[in-house]
Formats: C-alpha cells, sequence, structure tokens
C-alpha cells in the first residue's frame, strides 16, 4: 500500500491536474475546470517507463552494431557504425569531434540507463534510500538528457561538408533511425516517471528532513 508523506497534497486526498493544474479532492475524478481525470500519481507511471526504458535498452544494441552511414566514394561503398566513426574520427585527427560523438551517443545514453533502472530499482526494492540522492538521479537524467542529440547534428554537418565533395556520397543507416528511436524512448521514458512518486514509503525522518 502506497503511503503519502506527511502534510503532503497527496495524503490529504488531494490531486494535481495533468490537464490544467488545477489541485481538488481526488473522490471527484474528474477535474472541476477541464474535466480530465483525476489521480494523486500517473497512472502506471512505473510500468509504462520500465516498459520503454527496457524497448529503448534493446534497440541501443543494434543501434551500436547496425551501421549508421553508408558512404560510397568511386564505386567502394563502406558501412560506418557508431564505433567505427569514432575510431575515424580520432584517427583522422578530429578528436574533439570524436569525443563529442563518444559522450552524446555512447556515454550519455548508458548513464541514463543506469540511473533510470536506479530510479526504479530504488522505489520498488529500495525504499530506504533518502530523497536526496533519489532527486539528484532523477534532475541528473533531465540535465544529460539535453546533449542527446548533439551527436546526430554533428553527424548532419559532416555529412553536409562531405557532399559538397562531388566524388563522395553518404547516405544514412538503419543505426541512425535506431538512435533516433533510443532517444526518443528514453526521452519519453524520463517524462512518464512520475517525481512524485519518489517521496511515497519514506520514513518520516527523511522527509523532515528535506522540509
Amino acid at each position: 500500500m502506497t503511503k503519502y508523506s506527511k502534510n503532503s497534497a497527496a495524503a490529504a486526498g488531494l490531486a494535481n491536474c495533468l490537464g490544467c493544474g488545477l489541485v481538488s479532492p481526488v473522490e471527484k475524478k474528474q477535474c472541476p475546470r477541464c474535466h480530465a481525470p483525476l489521480n494523486l500519481r500517473k497512472p502506471y507511471s512505473l510500468q509504462l517507463s520500465l516498459a520503454l526504458l527496457i524497448t529503448a535498452f534493446i534497440i541501443y544494441i543494434p543501434a551500436n552494431l547496425v551501421p549508421i552511414m553508408i558512404t560510397e566514394k568511386l564505386a567502394k561503398v563502406e558501412y560506418v557504425t557508431i564505433l567505427g566513426g569514432i575510431i575515424e574520427l580520432w584517427q583522422d585527427g578530429s578528436e574533439p569531434i570524436a569525443v563529442v560523438v563518444f559522450v552524446a551517443s555512447v556515454l550519455v545514453p548508458i548513464i541514463k540507463f543506469i540511473i533510470l533502472f536506479l530510479l526504479y530499482f530504488s522505489v520498488r526494492f529500495a525504499p530506504g534510500m533518502s530523497i536526496t540522492k533519489r532527486m539528484m538521479l532523477f534532475k541528473l537524467t533531465h540535465l544529460i538528457g539535453r546533449w542527446s542529440m548533439v551527436d546526430i547534428f554533428v553527424m548532419a554537418v559532416l555529412v553536409a561538408l562531405i557532399q559538397m565533395n562531388h566524388f563522395l556520397s553518404v547516405l544514412p543507416g538503419g543505426g541512425a533511425i535506431a538512435f533516433a528511436a533510443v532517444i526518443i524512448l528514453t526521452i519519453f521514458a524520463a517524462n512518464s516517471f512520475d517525481p512524485r512518486i519518489l517521496w511515497d514509503n519514506l520514513p518520516q525522518s527523511d522527509v523532515d528532513e528535506n522540509k
């Protein structure tokens, strides 16, 4: 059974409408202003967030194995994966771009996966984790999420520059579509997660310390 923190709106039976933001008694079932359904927490927040996260993790594997870019020069075709592109950029002397692509394509998604899985684990299996750590992890997901699409823009600029050479053509590979799907799914997973549940089932001492 969910235990809401003392003196919270949920403990008083008040729900914040997700449509217009009006706070109303949850017993009314519908918002009196916009008639949206009222719930103390986002319905199936954990389940939906976890389902999106697992789907993104599964797609992340082919996103790294399937070519993200297909280049053709003088009838010679090359298939470039994300990691292969990073290595090529580094070997060609473009170390800063290689670092940016590595951070945005490899490091950021992995960190986001770990953080969201930790949040889910803390809510379901580790209620003793302090609310300070929980909120810090949640804010970190939104902070690093801003940099998720940086490498796509970098690739777009590189492709535009390469296409200026009439002897070389570049086409997007299936890896680019898979990687874009991973980014979108992780964004949806983070947005589906209701941060208010991080405050539920906490010891009252933890709640009092963070007033």
